[in-house]
């Protein structure tokens, strides 16, 4: 059975567990600095870096201003080019609707582009259901399945595992699943691309249907837009006789000139390149070149509830480049697996909480996941303000009650705070008997210990600031 995030735990409890992996850290670190450092050199060479993410940023808002407009004149150019648009609420309705498109093809096994939303709908676990096999071409999402295992970074799903350890994997499961590693296989990179190129040929060549996601949809001409590194993606885009595109309706841009500004920021923000090696476009069908049948399936699971978040919605500007999670410190230490989510990082403490709601420990515990420091701000090229969304989403589940201890302590706090009366005795109080009375590590009790098991009280000063101002300068309170 296919795993999936399905039940993960809360993030402190899964965070505690993967920072204990010192193998996995050590593996996130190396990938993580590689690529931001490459990321910068790249971003600093253009002078016009800044204003390409106003630009991107100012697009995108555009479109999440506009969406239904633009969402209707894309079904009408993809219907006019030959293709069928089906419209999704939800991931159960959007694998329903792959599910028996591809039951109509009678083919039992099929080839994917790797695509975060098709991990976020579980569309592979739905099609096991069904009983068709859905094999990814990806290098790392191929790793990734054959490990039975789950993505961990939006760019780069198997970063969380060495050379040796994917050599093993291929060792153990490609036989299973086709053809087998060659004999002798080592953990030479150039080795284990070949063993993987050679193992997803004849998946290529032998499958009829392939579903992909895409990185941008075009309205103008309901054009779609796939960025990749391998040439896999051209592979199930070109090959297959019917093609499958999952995507999500935030996806969107209003111009195929708009796809300039794009296409600069992402390669440069998600693999430290001037271009991505693959940049694969299509526009419905056309006789003799491709697919003979198109269907794009355009998917909600919430995110138009994200766009009636007034703070929130500026998570839909994402683009998927994954350079908030390399330069995130909690990232780093705990990887992505640790989120519960196809989506970790920095874009998952917002985007799960904003696609599903904070009605469950798990997305309710994402907003804390996060020091505040503020790089993601720095690095993302669609100026997401990660912080921003982040504290509104603390307060939605502060009063929401999923932390009651804490609200009633920042409410206790708060009454005193709008007494002026009160705040001053407080204040006055605390400097007289705190530095007596109250060590520098003490042990709040129940669920109040957890904030004071990593924290050492500051010295308490005796006088308050209002009170040396007004000796020292004369002024009144």
């Amino acid at each position: 059975m296919t795993r999936s995030f399905l039940g993960w735990p809360a993030f402190p409890e899964a965070a505690e567990r993967e920072v204990g992996n010192r193998q996995l850290r050590e593996n996130v670190r190396r990938a993580t600095h590689t690529i931001r450092g490459k990321r910068a050199v790249l971003a600093a060479e253009r002078p016009d870096w800044e204003a390409l993410r106003d630009t991107a940023a100012a697009i995108k808002d555009q479109v999440l201003s506009h969406l239904e407009e633009y969402l209707l004149q894309v079904e009408e150019k993809v219907t006019a080019a030959g293709g069928t648009v089906h419209w999704a609420r939800d991931a159960a309705e959007a694998n329903r609707i792959v599910t028996d498109l591809v039951r109509a093809t009678g083919e039992t096994e099929i080839v994917k582009v790797k695509s975060m939303l098709t991990e976020e709908i579980g569309l592979d676990a739905a099609l096991e259901a069904a009983g068709i096999n859905a094999r990814e071409t990806d290098l790392a999402a191929t790793i990734v399945q054959l490990g039975d295992d789950l993505p961990s970074h939006v760019v780069v799903p198997a970063l969380h595992r060495n050379r040796s350890e994917i050599r093993d994997i291929f060792v153990r499961e490609m036989g299973r699943h086709g053809r087998p590693a060659p004999e002798g296989l080592t953990d030479d990179p150039a080795e284990l691309a070949e063993a993987a190129r050679l193992h997803l040929r004849e998946k290529f060549l032998g499958a009829k249907v392939a579903v992909s996601g895409a990185n941008f949809l075009v309205a103008e001409t309901g054009t779609l837009v796939v960025v990749e590194s391998e040439g896999n993606g051209r592979m199930c885009l070109t090959l297959a006789d019917t093609l499958i595109s999952v995507v999500g309706i935030e996806k969107t841009v209003p111009r195929w000139q708009d796809l300039e500004v794009f296409l600069q920021l992402l390669a440069r923000n998600a693999t430290g390149e001037r271009m991505a090696p693959y940049t694969s476009t299509w526009t419905g069908t056309t006789d003799g070149d491709g697919p003979a049948a198109f269907h794009l399936v355009l998917v909600d699971n919430g995110r138009t509830r994200a766009l009636a978040d007034p703070v929130g919605r500026q998570a839909l500007r994402c683009i998927r480049c994954g350079a908030c999670m390399n330069i995130c410190p909690v990232y780093e230490r705990t990887g992505g697996h640790a989120y519960g989510s196809v989506y970790p990082g920095p874009i998952g403490a917002i985007l799960n909480p904003l696609l599903k709601g904070l009605d469950d420990p798990q997305t309710a515990s994402l907003p804390y996941a996060s020091t505040l420091c503020g790089a993601c701000n720095d690095v993302c090229p669609v100026r997401i303000r990660f912080t921003d969304v982040l504290l509104d989403l603390r307060a939605q589940v502060a009063d929401g009650g999923q932390h009651p201890v804490e609200r009633a302590a920042l409410g206790a706090v708060g009454s005193v705070m709008a007494h002026q009366a009160a705040w001053k005795a407080a204040v006055k109080g605390i400097g007289v008997v705190g530095p007596l009375l109250l060590p520098r590590k003490i042990r709040l009790p129940g669920p109040l210990g957890g904030w004071t098991d990593s924290r050492a009280l500051p010295d308490i000063p005796r006088e308050s600031f209002r009170g040396w101002w007004k000796r020292t300068e004369g002024a009144t309170e």
